[in-house]
C-alpha cells in the first residue's frame, strides 16, 4: 500500500471527494503575458518549480484577461493566470497560490499590483515589501499575505 504524504493527507481531509477527483496531480495556471517578458518567464519558472503545471500565452493585453477574470485593472502588473477558477494577477507566491487553492474563499482571486522588487519572478539585489491581496466577489480587496521584504 502507497503511503500519503502529509499534504495529500491534509486534503484529502479538507477538500470534499469531487473536488480531488477533479484536480490533477499538478493544478494547472493559465499564464496570459505580453511577448519577451523576462520576469514573466521567470515568475512562470518559480510556479514549475513549486509542483504546478503552466500553460503560458502571449497575449496582446493583458488587462482583457484581467478584467475577465474579475482582478481591478488598478491592481495590475505584467501577467495575468487563472487557476481552477481563480485570477492570479502579477508575481504572486506559489505557496499563497497554494492556499487559496485548500482554503478556496469566495473570492475572485489574488493579486500583487506592480511588479515589486524581491517577488517571485522579480529577484535581485534588494526585497521590497509588498502585500498579496485577496480580490473578493465584489472587487474590493484585503490583504490575504504580507512580505516585509526583510
Amino acid at each position: 500500500m502507497k503511503r500519503r504524504t502529509l499534504l495529500q493527507a491534509v486534503l484529502v481531509s479538507v477538500l470534499p471527494a469531487p473536488l480531488l477527483a477533479a484536480t490533477p496531480t499538478a493544478p494547472l495556471v493559465e499564464v496570459y503575458k505580453s511577448e519577451g517578458c523576462g520576469c514573466c518567464e521567470a515568475w512562470i519558472d518559480h510556479l514549475k518549480a513549486n509542483g504546478f503545471a503552466v500553460k503560458a500565452q502571449n497575449v496582446g493585453d493583458t488587462g482583457e484577461y484581467r478584467k475577465k477574470f474579475g482582478i481591478p485593472n488598478d491592481l495590475g502588473s505584467c501577467h495575468t493566470g487563472l487557476v481552477q477558477g481563480y485570477g492570479i494577477e502579477g508575481h504572486v507566491p506559489a505557496a499563497d497560490i497554494k492556499r487559496l487553492l485548500v482554503e478556496r474563499p469566495k473570492a475572485k482571486g489574488l493579486a500583487v499590483p506592480s511588479m515589486p522588487l524581491g517577488s517571485p519572478g522579480m529577484e535581485g539585489p534588494r526585497k521590497d515589501p509588498y502585500d498579496v491581496l485577496l480580490v473578493k466577489t465584489d472587487g474590493n480587496f484585503s490583504v490575504y499575505q504580507h512580505y516585509s521584504g526583510k
